[in-house]
Parts: structure tokens; sequence; C-alpha cells
């Protein structure tokens, strides 16, 4: 019988390690047996599983504090034997508690990155947890470099422990750019409309707000449009500031789309204007799509734009938004300026980034921790 993994999530909504993890179960076929915790209940990415996946979703433990919670977990540990445990992220670490008091080994942690809360200071607390809980597990992966750096310097692992597994998706699915005339003609964008968008759970930490102010911050004249794929609970004040006269007709918000790679062939720049990242899938997809790129320098964003990309990151700080509008500015004015980074972007994310590695990593790591004692 295939290996059981468990995997357990804060939640399961589609969001970066979620439809990664979809993606590899699906790429993963018959070769292991998949269950699923979200500990808040929310399984949304579960709709993206291919047909006849072998996964489970399991019942969410009442949350009531981490031992509770935990003890909770260990239940379903036992219940579940499952040959390898995988948990995400910090809403996930009860279940490193439980693992690590029932003397479970085979655990793989995931970090992704931070919320809010910790986009600039972290919590001393978790710091602490961190470092007494994740030594315990097999490995503790990382998709970016700054994370790697957290977690030896900070969270103070051996480097033997920690895994650096960068993001990767699937090349073929995304074309270059073409204004994609018909999708622009359903969502009320005219054609010929400069297009600038973001993809990604409309959160406060992605900051999408900076983007539509920096947006109302360019010229006037040059008409400029924003679309925004994604939902979440920052839709509503987007809405407001999207209402208000400088950007009244101007802003686009097409909600959650499974397929968004036809939204990125409409548009003519992508932005990416968040206050804390790792390494976002939708920066892939949009470089995947040959699309120049505006962003705040955040994570790894640097290292993975190619050299031609660097004057258009913008530093957090006070200046973020005019300096956005600037360099949205400067490429709207320089049509092959624009051609020329998109081509960069499309090379790079071919060389570098292509979703067969990133899958043959994930299965090596977990056949790997399969074998632990």
């Amino acid at each position: 019988m295939p290996p059981h993994l468990l995997h357990v999530f804060s939640n399961f909504v589609p969001s970066g390690p979620e439809l990664r993890t979809v993606e590899l179960i699906a790429a993963f076929g018959g070769d292991f047996r998949h269950s699923i915790v979200s500990m808040d209940g929310r399984t949304g990415a579960a709709e993206r599983l291919p047909p006849g996946a072998p996964v489970r979703l399991l019942a969410n433990p009442p949350k009531a504090g981490s031992w509770k919670t935990a003890a909770r977990l260990r239940q379903v540990l036992r219940r579940e034997s499952p040959d390898l445990v995988l948990t995400y992220n910090w809403g996930a670490i009860d279940a490193v508690i439980a693992a690590a008091t029932l003397g479970f080994r085979r655990v793989v942690h995931h970090e992704e990155g931070f919320n809010s809360d910790e986009a600039e200071n972290f919590k001393r607390r978790r710091v602490l947890t961190r470092r007494f809980l994740l030594p315990r597990a097999h490995r503790v992966v990382v998709p970016s470099r700054r994370l790697e750096r957290i977690a030896t310097d900070l969270w103070r692992l051996s480097p033997e422990r920690v895994r650096l597994l960068p993001n990767g998706i699937h090349l073929d699915s995304y074309r270059p750019a073409d204004g994609n005339p018909a999708l622009r003609q359903a969502l009320g964008i005219p054609a010929d409309a400069p297009l600038i968008g973001a993809c990604g759970h409309l959160r406060p930490v992605k900051n999408y707000l900076r983007l539509l102010e920096a947006v109302a911050a360019v010229d006037p004249h040059y008409g400029l449009h924003v679309l925004l794929i994604g939902e979440g609970e920052e839709r509503s004040a987007l809405e407001a500031r999207a209402a208000q006269p400088d950007l009244a007709g101007r802003v686009h918000l097409a909600g959650y789309q499974a397929d968004p790679a036809p939204f990125y062939r409409a548009l003519d720049l992508f932005a990416l204007t968040s206050d804390s990242e790792q390494m976002p899938v939708s920066l892939l997809e949009a470089m995947a799509s040959s699309l120049p790129v505006v962003a705040t320098d955040v994570g790894d964003v640097r290292a993975m734009l190619p050299p031609e990309q660097a004057a258009f990151l913008v530093p957090l700080g006070g200046e973020a938004i005019a300096r956005l509008a600037a360099a949205i500015e400067t490429l709207w004015a320089d049509t092959a300026l624009c051609r020329q980074l998109g081509l960069a972007n499309r090379r790079r994310v071919t060389e570098s980034y292509a979703f067969e590695s990133m899958c043959n990593a994930y299965r090596g790591l977990y056949e790997e921790a399969l074998q632990a004692s």
C-alpha cells in the first residue's frame, strides 16, 4: 500500500502552499495516499484536486488553545497512523507539538512566510517555540533564501535540517501577454487602455491598497486601469477605494480564478506591492507570461527577477507609493523596454523555476523522510 501522508494546514484555501500541494498531489499520482486537516475547517483548495485523487479531508479538531488542540491532534495521529506528517506554517504548529509528544519523528514542516502581524517584527513567543520544536522535525522546508536565513539565524536550526526548495510552475500553461481583447471586453476594460494587475489572496499583507494609491498617483492622462485577480477579506476596502473619483471606473476586481493564465495575458504590467513575501508564485506566473514587473523589494523578489528588473524594485517606506507610480510611468512610456523586460523574465523563469524540478525535489525529500528512524 502506498505511504500515507498527513497534511496539516491552518486553512486549506486556494493560496500559495495549498495550491502547490494540490499540484504536487496530482503529479505524485498513486505513489502516496494523502489526508488533509484544515485547522479552521476551510477546504476551498480541495476543489482543485483532480478527480479520483487518493485524498481524504479529515474533520478539523476544535480550536482550544495549543495544548488542548495538540492533544486532539494526538488522537488524529493515533487514529490515522500516517507514515509522514507534513505541517505548514505557524498555524499548524500544534500538529508539530502533537507529533513531538508522541515521539513521532517523521515530520516535515513547511514555512512559507508571514502575515501582517509579523511582516516587520517577529513575535518572541513564536521564535522561541520554533527554536524548541523544529529541531524535532526531520526537515524544515523553506521556499526562499530569506526564510533560509531566518531559519538558521533566528530560529537557530542547523543548516542540515533546513531544505531550500524554490517554487515552480507549469510553464506551458502561460503564454505571452497579448492584451486578451475578449477578456478585456468581458471585464469592461478598454482594449487600448494600459492595464496593470496583481494576483493573490486579498489580505492586508499583500497591500493592494498601496497599488491603488500608486495608480491614483500616476498622471491621469495615461488612463491606467487596474485588474486584481483574487478574493479575500480586503475586498470591501479595495472596492471603497476604487469607488473614489480619482479611480472610479478604472479598477476591476475579477475575484478568485482557478485558471489565472488568461488574466495575465490581458495585462501590460504586473505589480507586486506586498509588505512581506518570500517567493511569490504570482510573480513566477507573471514572468512566465512575459510581463514586465514593478514590485516592492521584499523577500526573494530581487533574486527571482533578472538584473534588468532591478531599477523597478521599490523599497518599503514613506516614498513607496510615489516610486511605484514613477516606475509605472517609466515603463508605460517605453514599449521597447517593456518588451525587453518581459522576454528576460520569461527566460529567467524557464531556466530556474520549472514545476518538474520542484516536484522532483519534493518527492525526493518525502521519500527520504519516510526512511528516517
